[in-house]
């Protein structure tokens, strides 16, 4: 769980893609703008980090890879083959992989990741999970479930395949909501500034609740990343300091992102 993102790189930080949610021709779109992405995250020297929901739901089999998202995998895995592996942390809708992440060339954890650069700790997760402290990250019942090593094992036997991966689908539809409530919010707003205050962490990056922000504290940081889907957003890292940016699609360009909640914004 420790660092092994070069400390001297520059770094994007980006989750709750959701690839698979939407028409076909919106899927389309949405992963040839990450592949834009990554075009520019490798030709102007940044490691990426996907903090979770790279896909809206993503479930393997033994012999059985997804077929979804196929080109901006293969176009990953020629990212970190030149780059260094992209950190990868599995959020609630793409956490039941046997290995293909791995495959392209990802560094995968389960639950959350420490940074440390240019001495500074910071703290990355999905924030599915929360809990009184870092060590201790308790998740929903039904995210447990989905995560159950007993489960996946009698869901894998009981179903094949493609039907075992479209009911996945139809409970994401059911489960998931792309637009949150203020008390939806204010849950990773109070444990971030908990775990800020009470750790020695400088920042806390993540995502999950869909709602791009910065606050910030005489303690730390907490940088939400939004969505790449809705909003293009994500964190850069430049290495100075840790900012909220958009992607623009027309210039090919990472610009300046206004957070909707915040306390002293650092996105000058």
């Amino acid at each position: 769980m420790q660092s092994r993102l070069p400390a001297s790189q520059k770094i994007l930080f980006l989750s709750d893609i959701h690839l698979g949610a939407f028409s076909d021709q919106t899927n389309s779109e949405l992963e040839n703008e990450l592949i834009n992405l990554l075009n520019f995250a490798e030709k102007n020297r940044f490691q990426v980090a996907v903090l979770g929901d790279l896909f809206d739901y993503w479930i393997e089999y033994h012999g059985f890879i997804p077929s979804l998202g196929k080109k901006l995998l293969q176009r990953f895995e020629r990212f970190n083959t030149k780059q260094n592996s992209s950190l990868y942390i599995t959020g609630n809708h793409d956490n039941w992989t046997l290995g293909h992440f791995r495959e392209c060339g990802f560094d995968v954890e389960p639950d959350y990741h420490i940074l440390h650069i240019n001495k500074q700790k910071v703290l990355l997760l999905h924030g599915d999970a929360i809990g009184n402290d870092v060590e201790h990250l308790k998740r929903p019942p039904f995210h447990q479930l989905l995560r159950n090593r007993t489960f996946l094992k009698i869901y894998r036997s009981l179903l094949p395949p493609n039907m075992g991966l479209w009911l996945m689908k139809e409970v994401s539809k059911w489960s998931s909501r792309l637009e949150r409530t203020p008390d939806d919010i204010s849950v990773l707003n109070k444990w971030t500034k908990h775990i800020l205050e009470q750790s020695d962490f400088d920042y806390i990056l993540c995502g999950h609740d869909h709602v791009p922000r910065c606050l910030e504290y005489s303690f730390g940081t907490y940088l939400n990343l939004g969505t790449f889907c809705s909003h293009k957003s994500m964190v850069m890292y430049n290495k100075r300091q840790f900012k909220l940016v958009c992607w623009n699609s027309n210039n090919q360009q990472l610009i300046p992102l206004k957070s909707q909640e915040t306390e002293n914004e650092q996105l000058g």
